[in-house]
């Protein structure tokens, strides 16, 4: 087991927004993660900024690819646990039919696309998908705030 999950018995900062679902909703939920983090004292090119900088621009992109109900945004929270070495980014969207796969797709070499998730599950400690009420899905991923890999496990 992780000594890096998240607290959900403490008061821990907490980033949210909402985005157009939409290319530029996507570059925009990605500028706020990274200006978050920034806020937290986290630079730009810090290893944590700019893996959830990619971690939140596939889920972003994957909400207004694959989850886009129209006239409906997605939404980005990001929550801080300094204590677990984690950040946490939940991308929320309407599509509840449109869920993703129980484990990380195979890409053919060649193919053009299908990518982003293989990245995210590479790049976070752990993620995965929960139902959103009252419709619509929540896709989540972990990452270490001295970046992939940097979690330890308990002994």
């Amino acid at each position: 087991m992780l000594t890096g999950t998240i607290a959900q018995d403490r008061e821990l900062p907490t980033a949210t927004a909402q985005f157009s679902s939409s290319p530029h909703g996507a570059r925009l939920a990605r500028r706020f993660a990274v200006r978050s983090l920034e806020g937290w004292g986290h630079p730009p090119a810090s290893d944590v900024s700019c893996t959830l900088a990619l971690v939140v621009g596939e889920l972003a992109a994957n909400a207004v690819c694959h989850g886009r109900v129209p006239g409906r945004d997605f939404g980005l929270r990001l929550v801080l646990d300094e204590t677990a070495g984690l950040v946490r980014a939940e991308v929320a969207d309407a599509a509840a039919d449109k869920r993703p796969p129980l484990a990380t797709p195979v890409v053919p070499p060649e193919g053009e696309s299908g990518r982003g998730l293989l990245l995210v599950d590479v790049l976070a400690e752990r993620w995965g998908w929960e139902p959103r009420e009252p419709v619509g899905k929540t896709v989540w991923a972990e990452c270490a705030l001295g970046g992939p890999g940097t979690v330890r496990e308990e002994v």
